[in-house]
């Protein structure tokens, strides 16, 4: 909702000293969502001013139509003589009047305004559009016409209101209220704390039996519906320019007369309105639900085709338009700039049901103003001060005649009471408000308040979002302003933090984070076609997925079964936008149905489900482990003066593994496997103890490049995918802290020649379990193959560091310890010591 300040002002008597700035705070304190404030006119200087067009000359010989003018702007240029301006537009004549921004000028955006030869004549000034004038849309798209009642030489700064603030608010579903200017005074009075000049407090007439015949066959649908009628429209009659310019800064456009006093009326009182034109109403006008199939002209030019649930109007011929959405063609006011005129326009003002408008709009895809405060809750007792106020503008501004008929068809209704302790906001804010307070601003606020300890509160027709205690709490609370709530924070009970499982989870987000990966959260959804190009074969229980019933795409129905797709999707597209060194990683669930899921019971939702229920319920649910993937592509380590930096390899995604596993204090062991969607010669299998077995905990590798090229990756892209469930059952206990010794490590290395099929892994397992107790760590720094060894062979090259805790180990000690590890690789994988 776009508020101007300067009309505003008419409903609430600001200080003069009030800026928009200022307005916003005092809306934002009590609860509305004040987006921004524009400043209309920003920069604008004169001299600005109303003009008469004395005589057009056309120029030939440019690429497009150029007229000479000269212009009486008055004694406003200092001479009193004619300003003689260049000008393209073509949609005025001599004696128009006319705004024009004279030399010494600046128009919004800095544009200053200076004599300059164009087209071989000099141009004092220009003639200006109400785009140039920062006026938004007049629908003309050209020059502005005035009326011819204005002086010539009038200041058209003041004129067309063009310096003023507009308040943008970002108003929620259940403040439908503030979609007008009364709803937005009303908070605005409240805020200040000054009386508000109610806009809908009119002397109404009764309804009589002469008004134009109703008859409304959904009561449901439509509670209250006005009409009234006017007769004698004048064909010369316009919107007047302060109207105009209300309705631009409200960010709607100017149309015409009859269309822009309803658009005026309902933002000015938040009750849509609609004008038919009578001579093309055939009969009564009717309200019902539209038969299946039915056709409808919109006022937009589009056949719809109807739905059962569709509120109508209708005449003796069929729907004339879609309640409270969008009216009809076949009786549209005619625009008296085309020709035709509207004399005598039948006013509707009517209240229609929140749902059932929501359900017409959505399923048209015909959002409008009207069905936007429609189905956030009209004032059903606006309408009628809505249609008197319509019918008075149209008298004034047209020049018409009220028909003494008023229609006015009501379905019963009673006011809505609720029943609240005095103390309710108290107990709920914390705070002692007392009921002075509370009743204070309840009435404020529009609600009737009887009773001492027990209140009984009748909440006002205008807020249909008052419904229960805590709804009156709330207004209470945020009129007394939360930042005045106390800030208190809640003492946990003992024994509630974090379970093992969620530090665990927590420590391996941080882990990867402080690795250099980028944690992306995506979509747990996938489509058959992302398996198809991951490489997954038929029977891969991969590819057993959970399909929802409702899926937010066609083309990702089902559940995740793995985190990849997500993850390379994400890759992909920031590849695709320019980053080119990524890492990336996600922890969260998969879904892997076993197939002994049952189907699902149907909770009951008149009491709370039977344990019986809930443990059918969880049956029925896929097992979800939850898991932890990286993918990396580009350097991995940069380049820059320090050296070259080196690309991301298979290696990394092995390490990102080793780094998750060490957060839980567990050994990875690594083994050669062949895993879609990895690269058969670059994949690693990991494992690790549980229960005194290895157990697969992941894979990581270098992806196959036919999935690389079907998934448009860059190449050499790798990644790894781990179960974090399988990482939680190997750990054994507490973890331990290293032991930490004071005394020297005595270093050895050695160089192990062993076949190529060997795995390194292996090797390394049989030097630790031969080392013993005394070897602290083991490295693999090299791997070398080439003549010198022999084909079919290739060379480990291990740094071993020994140590003991409670001496300096002697030369033999260690010598020993290196021995006994080289005996057991050479018994369990035939390696040889290089050289020997």
């Amino acid at each position: 909702m776009r508020v101007p300040l300067s009309w505003l002002r008419e409903y609430v008597d600001l200080p003069a000293t009030e800026t928009g700035r200022d307005v916003q705070a005092k809306l934002v304190a009590v609860g509305l969502e004040v987006e921004t404030v524009e400043r209309t006119g920003a920069g604008l200087t004169g001299p600005l001013v109303v003009g008469q067009v004395l005589t057009i000359e056309e120029l030939e010989g440019f690429k497009k139509p150029i007229r000479f003018c000269t212009v009486d702007v008055g004694t406003a240029n200092g001479t009193g003589e004619p300003q003689e301006i260049v000008c393209g537009a073509r949609n005025f004549a001599v004696g128009d009047k006319v705004v024009v921004v004279l030399p010494g000028a600046v128009l919004p955006g800095d544009f200053a305004i200076a004599a300059r030869k164009t087209y071989g004549k000099t141009s004092h000034g220009m003639i200006c559009s109400a785009d140039e004038l920062g006026m938004g849309d007049d629908g003309t798209h050209g020059i502005i016409v005035l009326p011819p009642e204005y002086e010539v030489g009038t200041d058209a700064i003041e004129l067309l209101e063009l310096v003023d603030e507009v308040l943008d608010i970002a108003v929620t579903p259940d403040r439908g209220y503030c979609l007008s200017m009364r709803g937005v005074a009303r908070e605005t009075a409240i805020a200040y704390g000054l009386p508000l000049r109610d806009p809908a407090l009119l002397d109404v007439p009764a309804p009589n039996a002469y008004g134009y015949p109703v008859k409304v066959s959904d009561p449901i649908g439509c509670s209250r519906f006005t009409a009234r009628t006017v007769t004698g429209l004048q064909p010369e009659a316009r919107t007047p320019i302060w109207m105009q310019r209300r309705l631009q800064k409200a960010g709607m456009r100017p149309i015409s007369l009859a269309v822009d006093v309803t658009n005026y009326v309902m933002l000015e009182l938040g009750q849509p309105l609609h004008a038919y034109d009578r001579t093309r109403i055939d009969g009564p006008i009717g309200v019902r639900r539209a038969e299946q199939g039915e056709k409808l002209t919109t006022l937009d030019g589009a056949v719809r085709v109807l739905d059962s649930g569709d509120l109508v109007i209708t005449d003796n011929r069929g729907p004339i338009g879609l309640a409270g959405v969008m009216g009809g063609a076949d009786t549209e006011i005619a625009d008296a700039a085309e020709g035709v005129h509207t004399a005598e326009v039948v006013i509707e003002a009517a209240h229609f049901d929140a749902i059932s408008i929501a359900r017409t709009a959505r399923r048209h895809k015909l959002p409008s103003e009207a069905s936007k405060r429609f189905e956030r809750g009209v004032d059903p007792q606006a309408a009628a001060a809505a249609a008197q106020r319509t019918v008075d503008l149209l008298v004034l501004l047209a020049g018409g005649t009220a028909e003494a008929g008023v229609t006015e068809v009501t379905a019963p209704s009673a006011p809505r009471t609720i029943t609240m302790p005095a103390d309710h906001p108290d107990k709920v804010a914390g705070v002692a408000y007392g009921r002075e307070t509370v009743v204070r601003r309840l009435q404020e606020v529009g609600c009737d308040v009887y009773g001492q300890d027990e209140l009984l509160v009748t909440t006002p027709s205008w807020r249909p979002d008052l419904t229960e205690p805590n709804d009156l709490a709330e207004e209470v609370i945020r009129l007394e302003g939360y930042e005045n709530l106390p800030s208190t924070l809640p003492t946990p009970p003992s024994g509630r933090g974090l379970t093992d499982r969620q530090r665990l989870h927590r420590r391996v987000g941080r882990a990867l984070a402080g690795a250099g990966y980028v944690e992306a959260l995506n979509y747990p959804f996938i489509g058959e076609a992302v398996l198809d190009q991951l490489g997954l074969e038929a029977d891969d229980a991969r590819r057993r997925t959970v399909k929802l019933v409702n899926p937010l795409s066609d083309e990702e129905p089902s559940l995740r079964t793995t985190l990849l797709p997500g993850l390379l999707g994400a890759l992909r597209r920031n590849d695709g936008r320019g980053s080119h060194d990524l890492a990336l990683f996600e922890t969260g669930l998969v879904f892997r149905p076993t197939g002994d899921e049952t189907k699902p019971v149907r909770l009951p939702v008149d009491r709370r489900p039977s344990e019986q229920d809930i443990a059918s319920l969880d049956a029925a649910l896929p097992r979800q482990p939850r898991r932890a993937a990286v993918v990396l592509a580009g350097a991995r380590e940069q380049a820059g003066w320090w050296g070259k930096g080196r690309p991301a390899d298979w290696a990394d995604s092995v390490e990102a593994a080793r780094a998750i596993a060490r957060e839980a204090g567990v050994e990875v062991t690594v083994r050669a496997d062949q895993h879609a969607p990895w690269h058969p010669g670059r994949c690693a299998a990991l494992f690790v103890t549980v229960d005194g077995e290895e157990t697969l905990f992941g894979h990581a590798g270098e992806l196959h490049p036919r999935v690389i090229k079907e998934l448009h990756l860059p190449e050499r892209t790798c990644a790894m995918e781990v179960e974090l469930d399988v990482l939680e059952q190997a750990v054994d206990g507490a973890l331990r802290a290293p032991r930490i010794s004071a005394f020297p490590v005595a270093t050895q290395d050695v160089a192990l020649v062993v076949d190529r099929d060997v795995p390194a892994a292996d090797v390394e397992r049989a030097l630790r379990e031969g080392a013993g107790e005394l070897l602290e760590s083991l490295r693999l720094f090299d791997v070398f193959t080439g003549e010198q060894i022999g084909g079919g062979s290739k060379s480990l090259a291990y740094a071993l560091r020994f140590r003991a805790a409670d001496r300096t180990l002697t030369v033999d000690e260690a010598s020993a310890a290196r021995d006994a590890a080289v005996a057991l690789a050479a018994e369990r994988t035939g390696a040889v010591l290089r050289g020997a």
